[in-house]
């Protein structure tokens, strides 16, 4: 079975019709005649989609969708309204409150099921970015739109640049949004500037499989995969609508371009956009804070383990050494004892920020321990590696820290141990992140030696292998 899809309609008929359809493309598909008792089903049966009347015998699809919206586990399952007339003012009315797309009887079994596939992928990406605890909250994702949002970015595509001109025009005056103007057999202005919101693709003209082809290659682009994609639909060729939600458009215009349903499509789209950057920030955001020390900006140890390890194995690819430094603060718990805790953690804060200064961009930094620093440098030999050193051990010592709070300036410096790291002669006979924790052992080693010899050092040990 494809999925679960839940039908809502007081006329059986109609139940018994959409249901022979819809399972003859092997959706699971349950039943209901009205809202009555339809909140339980919808929590028992958790439908991927659902269809309903646009008027039923104790409410409307405006009731389903209100329904949906009282709960953030349901809200995000798309509606599809069917009703028996072309009633335009209904349908804007539909889309205006939330309902993803509204159908006319008799039902095209060609456009509905694209449609379905269409409303069900994008539902599984909001999921898919969900990625919360059932018992935490909704981490602000339900939370309502702010009352004020900067324009976004429109793109037009069209085969004819007066085309483009007439819907830019018209658009206008019914929304804020910064809207452009490309011909699609000429998007290099646009894939060269900001990556639009949404983009609107023209497929009224004859030469369709240009436009169609797009669809599939802005999809597959990071530079528009995120963007809403809305195809123009004529109303001479209705299954067209079909093969444009099939090769990625997440929404159609069926009888083609009218700016009022356009609107309200490009403002539909936009709010799931929305939904789903702020998903997609948050997981960003969280990933960031499971690698990153939340003092010092760092990486931490649990992303510097697995670093080193791809590091011994790119090294053991290329033939190339490497570097691993272990850098510790001497004396560091007299600071804390001499002058407290916040002034211990600021020089942490600046030592981090001295031994930034000094590494490039492909060298990793991470704070692994209290007052213990890790630095990886690919393609370094041990000449190298001892310049490296031997320069951030200068930007410790060369200046006092100044902390707020404390009246006299801390002179702080650091012991280093560096071993340089060569590929293992047989790397089946050890693994790379048994490599790694080889390494810093032995850049544990010599660390104990710098202490040992005095602090305020460098100590290097021999290549390990």
């Amino acid at each position: 079975m494809q999925g679960t899809i839940l039908i809502v309609d007081g006329v059986s008929t109609n139940r018994i019709m959409l249901k022979v359809q819809l399972s003859a493309a092997y959706y699971h598909v349950v039943q209901s005649n009205g809202i009555d008792g339809l909140e339980a089903l919808i929590r028992r049966t958790r439908p991927e989609l659902i269809v309903t009347a646009m008027t039923l015998p104790d409410g409307s699809a405006h009731d389903v969708r209100a329904l949906l919206n009282r709960d953030d586990s349901m809200r995000n399952t798309p509606i599809i309204a069917v009703t028996a007339h072309n009633d335009r003012a209904a349908r804007f009315a539909a889309l205006k409150g939330g309902i993803d797309d509204v159908l006319c009887q008799p039902l095209d079994d060609l456009i509905l099921q694209a449609r379905i596939r269409s409303l069900i992928r994008a539902r599984s990406s909001t999921e898919e970015l969900h990625l919360r605890d059932s018992s935490q909250p909704a981490m602000g994702f339900a939370e309502p739109a702010a009352a004020f949002a900067p324009p976004s970015n429109i793109a037009l595509l069209t085969s004819q640049a007066c085309t483009g001109a007439v819907w830019r025009a018209r658009l206008k005056d019914l929304s804020n949004h910064k809207l452009q103007c490309h011909r699609i057999d000429d998007i290099h202005a646009m894939m060269t500037g900001q990556p639009p919101d949404a983009i609107i693709v023209d497929l009224t003209d004859d030469r369709t499989e240009p436009a169609l082809r797009l669809l599939v290659d802005l999809r597959s682009r990071a530079f528009s995969s995120q963007a809403a994609l809305i195809a123009i639909i004529p109303e001479t060729d209705r299954h067209l609508g079909a093969d444009a939600l099939d090769r990625g458009a997440h929404d159609i215009l069926q009888n083609g371009f009218c700016a009022e349903e356009l609107s309200l499509r490009i403002d539909a789209q936009l709010r799931r956009k929305k939904q789903s950057d702020r998903f997609r920030d948050s997981v960003r955001d969280g990933l960031r804070a499971a690698v990153r020390d939340p003092m010092t900006g760092l990486f931490n140890r649990r992303y510097a383990l697995p670093h080193l390890a791809a590091t011994a194995n790119e090294a053991a690819r290329t033939g190339s050494s490497f570097a691993v430094m272990l850098a510790d603060l001497d004396h560091f718990k007299q600071i804390n004892d001499c002058f407290g805790h916040p002034a211990g953690d600021s020089v942490l804060i600046e030592t981090a920020r001295r031994l930034q200064s000094q590494v490039r961009a492909r060298d990793m930094i991470a704070r692994v321990g209290g007052e213990e620093f890790m630095i990886v440098i690919p393609d370094a030999d041990q000449h190298a590696a001892t310049l490296a050193a031997d320069r951030l051990c200068r930007q410790i010592n060369a200046l006092p820290f100044h902390c707020a709070g404390v009246s006299q300036p801390i002179n702080v410096t650091t012991s280093i141990g560096v071993v340089v790291g060569s590929p293992p002669h047989s790397m089946a006979q050890i693994q790379p992140d048994q490599h790694a924790q080889l390494l810093i052992s032995q850049a544990d080693r010599a660390l104990y030696g710098a202490k040992h010899a005095g602090r305020n050092q460098v100590s290097l040990i021999g290549v390990a292998a």
